[in-house]
């Protein structure tokens, strides 16, 4: 269900009760500051009603001239100190609690992103997240720090400025806060059509950021294919977009600061007149007449910090919307009712002993026009090395997915020891499956730490693990062994190089079951024949689900899976399926030839 911005921004408030004490200070301050700006302008009139010998307060009429002129010099002296020390606590309290708002919510978006399925990731592109956790949360941050509090600041300061002009001057007060209910109905009508061309702005910004992005990360591909021109278009389109979207914002944000001007003017004027016409009829002293001046510049005052604020008030509100929309998306994958229930004896539970699988009527689809793996059951043995062969889209690795619960099947069961996937902790289920894939991520950081990840191992272990696995040729190589820093996704190693990191933090988690996408494909035929004793040892009395594209890793594999547009439709041994004669002893002839992959 859709949220409106009342709802969001109240359910965004549970950021700040960990800061409530201070909050509530910044609150009473409020007051005073109001009361202290309130009073000048009613001291400077009265400074002028003692020069002209009008009527004063009582105080001040029982004191000589000069005394009350320095008695009235003092009081406005401590109003603007006091008030220059409170706005200055003020403003430090609201900026620090605003730091910590944002913080705390970037920290949850992140964490959400994170949960969120790999299904809506593909159809969010990552310029576009990052948008969201970075521009938006900024712009939540400035209308908390200057927007909120400062128009909270300036409804306090109206309303002590008005209870204290109706009780100088009732008359002259009315007609001053008249002149209030057309700037705050033009206020209202303008803040819709503010809102949708400030959603446009952000959303023309996370495309230019996305676009920016994506040009970055395929930046080998748009020089080698010379695509610098094109993709500059392309970019130059989306910023022409943008401009405009913000050139909308700038016409309503000028809009309403000239409005607010005129009408102040106005009232300035009004009071001149009338206020003229009731000291020459001596109604009123001109004192009274210059207080009402002031304040009518007063009262102006915060209308127009408010239409400077404007921008970053209706900015914070499209900023809390999609936000609020990222943090509403639901959460696919998680833990079952019955595993949460039961969390604390799920952590007891070590849930793959054996690594039997079974897939019981499996149905999945990325679209509904579209299903991927249909009807699909088999069961591999504990200890089995499976390997999974077909051609290219007949759902090899969405099985793998499936089997990790990075997506859930529309129909059909996963099991693991006879257990459904779904009542296992996904932090035990991924735990005990080890994922070597073909396209391998490397985190910036050192070797160690990205051989690592979530176990704490000791330097001397891992050393002695890499070497176990073959890989001290390659720490050799490397500036500082374990400690050499890795740039970003590992750019400087090479892939196969890469794999091998990849295949060894594997190694190190000891899983039961061993899932890997063509672990071997960037590795020339030397390190891959090192790596593939390794790999046997590896394999052995764990169960294994291989992705294959070479013959020579099938061969070797006890069962052989093969799959065609989402189907199971042959399997058995290597021998077996050539005498079939079926879609694998094609693969497999093709193959021979040097024409195709399995």
């Amino acid at each position: 269900m859709a949220l409106n911005d009342f709802q969001r921004v109240r359910r965004l408030g549970r950021y700040l009760r960990q800061d409530r004490k201070r909050l509530i200070v910044i609150v009473l301050v409020l007051v005073p500051v109001a009361f202290a700006g309130a009073i000048q302008p009613l001291l400077v009139g009265q400074a002028i009603s003692v020069l002209r010998g009008e009527a004063t307060f009582p105080i001040l009429s029982d004191l000589p001239m000069r005394s009350a002129i320095r008695l009235l010099i003092g009081i406005l002296l401590c109003s603007v100190l006091l008030r220059l020390f409170l706005q200055g606590y003020q403003t430090y309290n609201i900026q620090a609690v605003g730091q910590r708002l944002t913080a705390r919510i970037r920290q949850d978006l992140f964490s959400h992103a994170m949960d969120l399925s790999l299904r809506f990731h593909e159809r969010m592109p990552v310029g576009k997240l990052l948008t969201r956790l970075t521009s938006d949360v900024d712009a939540l941050a400035e209308v908390f720090g200057s927007g909120a509090v400062g128009v909270l600041a300036d409804v306090v300061s109206l309303f002590v400025i008005s209870i204290t002009m109706i009780l100088v001057e009732w008359r002259l007060g009315i007609i001053l806060l008249v002149t209030q209910i057309p700037v705050t109905m033009f206020i209202l009508w303008l803040q819709k059509r503010y809102r949708r061309s400030n959603y446009r702005v952000r959303e023309e910004l996370s495309q230019l950021n996305a676009d920016f992005q994506e040009n970055l990360q395929g930046l080998e591909v748009v020089q080698m294919f010379r695509r610098e021109s094109i993709n500059g278009e392309k970019f130059n389109r989306t910023g022409l977009l943008y401009r405009e979207a913000v050139n909308g914002t700038i016409f309503f944000d000028s809009s309403i600061s000239a409005f607010i001007e005129w009408v102040s003017l106005a009232a300035i004027s009004i009071v001149l007149a009338i206020g003229g016409w009731m000291v020459i009829r001596s109604i009123v002293g001109l004192g009274t007449l210059t207080t009402f001046i002031l304040y009518s510049q007063r009262l102006f005052e915060p209308l127009r910090q408010l239409a400077e604020r404007f921008t970053q008030i209706q900015g914070g509100l499209t900023a809390v919307e999609r936000i609020g929309e990222l943090l509403e998306q639901e959460v696919e994958i998680s833990d079952s009712s019955y595993v949460a229930g039961n969390k604390t004896e799920m952590n007891k539970v070590q849930p793959l002993q054996l690594g039997e699988v079974i897939f019981e009527g499996v149905n999945f689809s990325y679209r509904e026009d579209e299903p991927i793996l249909k009807e699909l059951s088999f069961r591999i043995a504990p200890g089995e090395n499976v390997a999974l062969v077909g051609p290219t889209g007949s759902g090899k690795t969405t099985l793998i997915r499936l089997l990790c619960r990075l997506y859930e099947p529309q129909s059909g069961r996963i099991l693991i020891d006879g257990i459904d996937i779904k009542n296992i902790p996904i932090a035990h289920l991924r735990k005990q499956l080890g994922v070597v894939l073909q396209d391998t991520f490397l985190f910036s950081g050192n070797v160690a730490d990205n051989l690592r990840l979530d176990n704490s191992i000791p330097d001397e272990r891992l050393i002695e693990i890499c070497r176990d696995l073959g890989l001290h040729t390659l720490l050799r190589r490397l500036p500082n062994g374990l400690h050499t820093e890795l740039r970003e996704r590992g750019g400087n190693l090479s892939s196969g190089e890469r794999q091998l990191l990849s295949v060894a933090r594997v190694a190190i988690r000891n899983p039961r079951v061993l899932i890997m996408d063509e672990a071997t494909a960037f590795m020339d035929p030397s390190t891959e024949a090192t790596l593939q004793r390794d790999l046997d040892r590896l394999l052995a009395k764990r169960t294994a689900l291989v992705i294959a594209h070479r013959l020579a890793t099938v061969e070797s594999a006890d069962r052989i899976l093969v799959l065609r547009r989402g189907k199971l439709v042959e399997q058995g041994t290597h021998q077996e399926l050539r005498k079939l004669g079926g879609l694998y002893s094609q693969l497999a002839d093709l193959q021979e030839r040097g024409l195709a992959k399995l």
